[in-house]
């Protein structure tokens, strides 16, 4: 424990003002994504996905946002997975980016809602073949009798649609719209006062604040 208690890092290569940011927090993170990218960030799209268990307690993984659309966050799963089956009941999810090469980490709130089928499709069929595949195998979230079981299913599934020009989507995998009303951008800085910006949604207008680290 004293180990873990003394890691320690100073920020301090960048700052953030609630003077010098977009207007529009979309075009915020799409700036500060862009910047990922050029920054070689490992996994830029790679995003921690909260929501709200059937249990009413948290969960959370990682999943990968797959676009920016209409302002919307748009990421893709099976529909009954755990995480499928909690939105279904509480349609609301958090998202939070660490890009820990500069320092920074966003953090999203909203309402969820499926892509429609035309979408979900356009994007399985984009996938690599061996995904596609992968997505008939996969009964995400159920329990399974050991690695055998999936080695076996890949294969009875390989065959089943071997020469076939298109494999078909599974109707239980799509697409989720991540519709937000709030953001916050943050930005390490030194001695711990790093810098907060936040915006949140209100009758349709966006509000900008610092908030104290």
């Amino acid at each position: 424990m004293d180990k873990i208690a003394s890691i320690r890092r100073e920020y301090s290569s960048r700052a953030l003002s609630e003077h010098e940011v977009h207007k529009d927090p979309v075009k915020q993170f799409l700036q500060w994504f862009e910047e990922a990218l050029r920054s070689e960030v490992l996994e830029p799209n790679a995003m921690h996905a909260s929501t709200i268990g059937l249990d009413g307690r948290p969960k959370g993984r990682v999943v990968l946002l797959k676009g920016v659309e209409d302002s919307r966050f748009i990421f893709f799963t099976n529909y009954m997975s755990n995480k499928g089956k909690e939105l279904a009941k509480h349609p609301w999810i958090a998202l939070t980016f660490f890009w820990a090469e500069l320092e920074r980490q966003v953090r999203i709130e909203g309402k969820v809602s499926k892509l429609s089928e035309a979408a979900s499709d356009e994007y399985f069929h984009s996938r690599p073949r061996g995904s596609q595949i992968g997505a008939w195998v996969s009964m995400q979230s159920e329990e399974i009798p050991g690695r055998q079981f999936l080695e076996a299913r890949m294969e009875e599934v390989s065959k089943q649609y071997e020469g076939a020009d298109m494999i078909p989507r599974p109707p239980y995998w799509g697409g989720y719209a991540v519709e937000a009303d709030y953001f916050e951008f943050w930005q390490g800085r030194p001695n711990r006062l790093h810098d907060r910006i936040c915006y949140h949604l209100e009758n349709g207008v966006w509000h900008i604040a610092r908030l104290s680290p």
